[in-house]
């Protein structure tokens, strides 16, 4: 019998109130929980799931052809860190091009991969956008009041994620390693493979692989304007000794330009803001430079508190 964390929450109609007391609840308790539901075909996901490992079944040279850098954060990874430790993992990431520097790149020998990761990359940005209404609205907010800071410019993208089978989980070695993610919120495409832990209640619990469901956790924009209401779950990601696995993260995130505080609704004279306004592009660009070197100090939104 499954165990009932997370919970599982259908959001074809993701307009009821039942639906967001669901979500209200799951975002007060872990910030972690199931979709189904959610629109997406599966016919895509099939698709995606076929380029994705066709991608990682290349020759290093080539996957390192169209490899991301500091100025251009699109493509191919394999040296990844997470505060500062590097994580047992190869990436490919694909987000909006901004300018001549950040640009996409797609593998030149896969001509079905461009079409599948942006229909991918859209469908998962329609369905983040639904729920950062209900969000809003949980929030104390109109539904549409934090719309302005994601149209028609964000930052938002789409990580392949292939974990290389490991003799020696936690022995050294961790997918990903514990961290908070820095956006609003990610949807997470898992594969048949355990890996996935969040931490909560003074434990790591497991988050398996659901047929048909995407995971969802809130990210550290949402615990500030929750005014801590929320809290942004800490993740981790095991390795595995028997097969590799694979993943797909949507990260919902807001333009360069926004500015995020406390939502009025959430402060008053019983509960003061707990964090002064933080640039989205100063924080990202501080926590991007973690992903290369140790560069400065890791960001985190317990540095903006008041």
């Amino acid at each position: 019998m499954r165990s009932p964390y997370p919970p599982v929450i259908d959001i074809a109609e993701a307009e009821r109130a039942f639906t967001h007391q669901a979500i209200d609840a799951a975002c007060r308790d872990s910030g972690v929980f199931y979709v189904v539901g959610h629109g997406i075909d599966t016919r895509l996901i099939a698709a995606l799931r076929r380029q994705m490992r066709a991608l990682f079944a290349e020759p290093v040279a080539v996957k390192r052809a169209i490899s991301r850098s500091a100025e251009n954060p699109w493509g191919f990874y394999d040296r990844e860190l997470t505060r500062y430790t590097r994580d047992w993992k190869e990436v490919y990431d694909f987000g909006p091009a901004d300018g001549a520097a950040i640009v996409p790149q797609f593998p030149a020998g896969l001509p079905a991969f461009r079409p599948v990761i942006e229909a991918y990359y859209e469908a998962c940005n329609a369905l983040a956008l639904r729920l950062l209404r209900v969000l809003a609205r949980n929030l104390g907010m109109p539904p549409d009041s934090l719309d302005r800071d994601f149209m028609p410019e964000h930052t938002s993208f789409v990580r392949l994620n292939y974990y290389p089978k490991c003799t020696s989980p936690l022995g050294g070695h961790m997918g990903v390693n514990p961290h908070t993610d820095s956006g609003v919120l990610t949807l997470l495409l898992q594969d048949e493979q355990p890996g996935l832990e969040v931490f909560r209640r003074d434990a790591w619990w497991p988050v398996d692989p659901l047929p048909q469901a995407l995971v969802v956790n809130i990210g550290d924009i949402v615990q500030v304007w929750s005014n801590d209401k929320y809290i942004a779950p800490l993740h981790r990601a095991l390795t595995n000794a028997d097969a590799p696995r694979f993943s797909v993260p949507f990260f919902l995130n807001p333009a360069y330009s926004a500015e995020y505080a406390p939502l009025p609704t959430t402060v008053d004279a019983r509960h003061p803001p707990r964090y002064r306004p933080i640039s989205w592009r100063e924080f990202r660009s501080r926590r991007a430079a973690g992903d290369y070197a140790n560069q400065g100090e890791y960001a985190q939104i317990s540095q903006y508190a008041v």
